[in-house]
């Protein structure tokens, strides 16, 4: 039976991609983001858990995000979690809901964010050059078991290649297009 399998190593690129945008999504633009919290956990019911399972966080104004907290218990801990993520951001309590408006980025900020995203991207390329990798090694051992001839093992690496160009071209363009929106004031 044959190691190499197409839809597995497409399927593992497409994973990488958008595992890069989820990252680039959670760094700060200037522009409120809901996405910002994502990586927030929050100490409630003596266990830790993502902000998004014990508030609705929301944008209501272009540079304020509003968190509403379900259980009245749980704002104080919900403020710590958002306070201990160095997201910086300070939150006001109001009720039940806390407020927190996004600070002006300044340009030494928006630098480090966007050599933050240029690593994130490699990564990302990383990740897709591995399962390249891993692909180009399948087909050898099938070579060798003689599941598949030369020729075909030629074939199915220029496949390889070209899904590879496909995904990490996939990744320049989302780093630079996060990359121009962190940089622009």
């Amino acid at each position: 039976m044959p190691k190499y399998d197409k839809a597995d190593i497409e399927r593992r690129m497409v994973g990488a991609v958008e595992s890069l945008k989820s990252d680039l999504s959670g760094l700060r633009t200037g522009r409120a983001n809901v996405a910002l919290l994502d990586p927030v956990m929050v100490e409630v019911y003596g266990s830790m858990m993502p902000l998004n399972q014990v508030a609705t966080v929301s944008a209501p104004e272009p540079r304020m995000l509003s968190v509403q907290v379900w259980d009245r218990s749980n704002v104080t801990p919900v403020e710590k979690g958002i306070a201990h993520a160095n997201l910086g951001l300070n939150p006001m309590i109001d009720g039940q809901t806390l407020r927190l408006p996004l600070p002006d980025l300044t340009e030494e900020r928006r630098k480090e964010l966007a050599k933050l995203a240029g690593k994130y991207a490699e990564g990302a390329k990383i990740a897709i050059r591995n399962v390249r990798r891993d692909g180009m090694e399948a087909l050898k051992e099938d070579e060798k078991k003689k599941d598949i001839s030369e020729d075909d093992r030629k074939r199915m690496e220029d496949e390889v290649q070209k899904l590879t160009d496909r995904f990490v071209a996939d990744v320049d363009a989302a780093a630079a297009h996060k990359e121009k929106e962190i940089l622009q004031p």
